[in-house]
């Protein structure tokens, strides 16, 4: 016995569609108002910057 397998046909007017539907999701997800973790630093902690020590290992070992 064979599965038919429905082949999805995908022309711009399709392409343009999810397109336009993702672009207006993305549009409620920002006016939503959500705020992300990364969006604004903790208080009293400097934003920026900063050389830790992983990253001073990094430029020690990426001398030449």
């Amino acid at each position: 016995m064979t599965k038919k397998v429905e082949k999805v046909d995908t022309d711009r007017r399709g392409f343009m569609k999810l397109a336009a539907l993702g672009a207006a999701a993305g549009g409620v997800t920002l006016a939503s108002g959500q705020a992300s973790a990364a969006e604004a630093p903790k208080p009293g902690k400097a934003a920026g910057y900063r050389e830790s020590e992983h990253v001073k290992t990094f430029y020690d070992s990426a001398r030449f």
